[in-house]
C-alpha cells in the first residue's frame, strides 16, 4: 500500500497519496487563520522578532514546568496550585496525556483537562500544555494501550538490520491519523471550554522528538533511496539557507536531482567530535518526515484552535554528540530550515537546554521568522540569571525552569527572580527588538561586560558592590567574595535615565561623546520601585548608606578617583533588585 500523509485543515480532510508527492499546506493560509482569530492567543511581529499576545495585550512567560507525571492526578495537583503562585511566576507548563483522554479508541475524556485548566485559573496563572502524543523523549510510551497492542496497525520504527525500535515510526499513516484526530479533538474541547477566558496560550506538539540508536528508520527506506521531493528542491534553489545546510549542499554540486544522498552526499560518519555533523543526509531525510508528521498533528488542532504551537528539542552536546546518541530527526539547530520547511503548522522550533552555555544555545535558534521559548532549562540559580539575560537582550517571549513543583516557593531560586520580573515585564516588552536594552551576564571566566547603551559606555562587574560599606569604616577594604554568577537587565528609558534589574554586579558609565563644558558625571537620582500600567511607582528613594559608591564620592577611600565615571552599585543584599537611576553632568 501507497504511504500517504493525512493532513487536517479547516474541517475537512486533505489526503495527500505518497509521502513524496507534495508539501503540506502553505505557511501564508495558516498565518490567514491567525488573523481571523486575533482575539485568541497568538504571535504578533514587533521588529525582528514576534511577541506572544494574549487577551490582546504582549504577554512575557516567566513560566515553570510541571513534572511529567505531575499533572496526571487532580487530587495530587490540587494543593500544588497555590504554591506555584507563591513562586511569582505567571504561566504554568503541563502535559496532556493522549493515554488518559482517549483510553478507548475514540472516545474521549477530558475531565483531567478541565482540573487543570480550573485549577490554574483559579491562581490567575496561564497555561502552556505539552501534547504527550506519539513521541515524549524519542520514544512512545504516552501512546494508549490500544495502539501499543497493534504494531500492524501502528508501525514501530527499524534500524538498518530491520529490528524494531521501541519508537513509533513517523511514516505510520495511521498512526499520524490517530495522533491528529486525538489532538483535533482536544483543542476543540480547549477552545469550548476555555476561549473567553485564555487560560491555556500555547500547545508544544510531542516533546524531544526523534530516533535513538539509528541515524534513520528504514522503514522509510524506499522514500530515502528516491527522488528528494520537489519542495525540498525548490526550497533548496528560492530561499537563503541556513550556513549548516548550504555548505553541505553547494559542497554535494547544488544538484536539484537525485535521491537523498546523490543530493546532499554520502554523510561523514566520523563520530569522535561532538561538533561534526555526522550522518547528516541521514538526519536531514528523518528532520523532513519528523516535520511533516508533526505539522499535520498541529494543523489539526489549529483547525478547531489556532493558538501558537512549537516543538522543542533535545540539543546535540558533548556525549551526545552525533544523531542516534541524541534523537535524529529532532528540530537541533543545524536542521531549523528542514522543519520550517516541511512543519508550516509549526510556529516555533525551541531547545530544551541541560548544559552550561544556555545562551550560547539560545542563539542558534535565533533565526529570522523563529521566535524564542525556552520550555525547559535546569531548575537552578545559574538558570535565574541565564534568563536576566535571554528577556533582555535574546527577544524571548518566556522562560521556564523543568521541575518548578520540586521545591518550596521559599527554597526555589526563581521565586525572587521572578518576583523582580514581575515588577518589569510590560518595560522588557515595550523594549524588545530595540536599541534600547541589554542583558547582562558575568561569571569568573567572564567578570566583565563592556557595551554601549543610551549616551554611555558602560562596563558591568561582578562583585555585590564596588566596596563593601560595612567594612569601610572598621578600616578594611572589602574581602566579601565574588559571586561564581551575576546578572540581570538594563534599559534606557529616557535621556540620560535607566532601569537596573538583578544582582551581585555593579556598573560604570562614561559618556560615548565628552563633553569637555560639562566633563564629570554623577548619579542624580536612584530608586526602587515597580512598574505599573507603564507607570513608575517608587517604592524607597536610595541616598546616603543605600547609595553609597553609586551617588557622591568615595569618602576619601579611592575607589572612584575618576570623576568622569558615574557608578552604580545594588544595595547590600540577596535579593534581585530593580532600580531607577538617573545620572547627571557638572563642571
Amino acid at each position: 500500500m501507497k504511504n500517504r500523509l493525512f493532513i487536517t485543515t479547516m474541517g475537512f480532510i486533505l489526503i495527500v497519496s505518497g509521502l513524496n508527492a507534495q508539501m503540506p499546506i502553505k505557511k501564508d493560509r495558516l498565518d490567514e487563520v491567525g488573523r481571523k482569530n486575533s482575539m485568541i492567543p497568538h504571535l504578533q511581529k514587533k521588529g525582528n522578532s514576534k511577541q506572544l499576545i494574549v487577551n490582546e495585550k504582549p504577554f512575557l512567560i516567566l513560566g515553570g514546568e510541571l513534572h511529567n507525571s505531575s499533572s496526571s492526578n487532580a487530587n495530587y495537583m490540587r494543593p500544588i496550585w497555590e504554591q506555584l503562585k507563591k513562586k511569582n511566576l505567571n504561566t504554568v507548563v503541563a502535559p496532556v496525556y493522549w493515554e488518559l483522554i482517549e483510553p478507548t479508541e475514540g472516545e474521549f475524556d477530558f475531565s483531567l483537562v478541565d482540573s487543570v485548566i480550573v485549577g490554574i485559573r483559579k491562581q490567575n496563572l496561564k497555561l502552556v500544555i505539552l501534547w504527550f502524543g506519539t513521541w515524549k523523549n524519542g520514544y512512545s510510551t504516552y501512546v494508549p494501550s490500544w495502539v501499543k497492542h497493534d504494531s500492524d496497525k501502528y508501525p514501530y520504527a527499524k534500524d538498518k538490520n530491520g529490528k524494531n525500535l521501541q519508537i513509533l515510526s513517523a511514516f505510520g499513516e495511521e498512526t499520524m491519523k490517530a495522533d491528529a484526530r486525538a489532538f483535533k479533538a482536544l483543542m476543540k474541547h480547549i477552545k469550548e471550554f476555555d476561549q473567553k477566558e485564555q487560560t491555556v496560550i500555547m500547545a508544544q506538539i510531542e516533546n524531544e522528538v526523534g530516533l535513538f540508536y539509528s541515524p534513520r528508520d528504514y522503514t522509510g527506506e524506499k522514500l530515502y533511496q528516491s527522488e528528494v521531493p520537489v519542495g525540498v528542491i525548490n526550497y533548496l534553489k528560492n530561499n537563503k539557507l541556513q550556513p549548516e545546510l548550504e555548505k553541505v549542499w553547494k559542497a554535494n554540486g547544488s544538484k536539484t536531482k537525485g535521491n537523498w544522498e546523490e543530493v546532499f552526499g554520502k554523510s561523514d560518519t566520523t563520530t569522535t567530535d561532538w561538533k561534526n555533523l555526522s550522518f547528516l543526509t541521514e538526519e536531514l531525510f528523518s528532520a523532513y518526515h519528523y516535520a511533516r508528521f508533526m505539522s499535520a498533528v498541529a494543523e489539526a488542532g489549529k483547525s478547531e484552535y489556532p493558538i501558537p504551537m512549537y516543538v522543542n528539542a533535545w540539543i546535540k552536546q558533548p556525549k551526545l554528540g552525533y544523531p542516534g546518541k541524541y534523537p535524529s530527526g529532532g528540530p537541533v539547530p543545524h536542521t531549523l530550515d528542514f522543519w520550517r520547511l516541511a512543519a508550516p503548522a509549526i510556529d516555533m522550533i525551541v531547545p530544551d537546554i541541560y548544559i552550561s552555555g544556555a545562551n550560547e544555545v539560545i542563539e542558534t535558534y535565533r533565526r529570522e521568522g523563529n521566535p524564542v521559548f525556552i520550555p525547559e532549562i535546569g531548575h537552578n540559580s545559574s538558570s535565574t540569571f541565564e534568563a536576566m539575560y535571554a528577556f533582555g537582550s535574546q527577544e524571548i517571549i518566556g522562560f521556564s525552569p523543568f521541575g518548578i513543583d520540586d521545591m518550596t516557593p521559599e527554597e526555589d531560586p526563581f521565586t525572587p527572580a521572578y518576583k523582580a520580573l514581575s515588577k518589569v515585564k510590560d518595560v522588557i516588552l515595550k523594549y524588545q527588538s530595540t536599541d534600547k536594552m541589554v542583558g547582562i551576564l558575568l561569571d569568573k571566566n567572564k567578570p566583565i561586560q563592556n557595551f554601549n547603551l543610551g549616551d554611555y559606555s558602560i562596563q558591568a562587574n561582578i562583585g555585590k558592590t564596588i566596596i563593601d560599606f560595612n567594612l569601610v569604616f572598621a578600616g578594611f577594604p572589602s574581602k566579601d567574595p565574588k559571586p561564581e554568577v551575576a546578572g540581570g537587565i538594563l534599559i534606557n528609558i529616557g535621556k540620560d535615565e535607566f532601569i537596573l534589574i538583578g544582582k551581585y554586579f555593579n556598573i560604570e558609565l562614561k559618556a560615548k561623546t565628552p563633553n569637555p563644558a560639562m566633563p564629570f558625571l554623577d548619579i542624580e537620582v536612584m530608586e526602587e520601585g515597580y512598574f505599573e500600567n507603564d507607570i513608575w511607582k517608587v517604592t524607597r528613594r536610595l541616598n546616603g548608606d543605600e547609595s553609597f559608591t553609586s551617588m557622591g564620592g568615595d569618602a576619601g577611600f579611592g575607589f572612584k578617583k575618576d570623576p568622569s565615571m558615574a557608578a552604580v552599585a545594588f544595595p547590600a543584599t540577596e535579593e534581585f533588585k530593580v532600580i531607577r537611576f538617573k545620572v547627571f553632568r557638572y563642571k
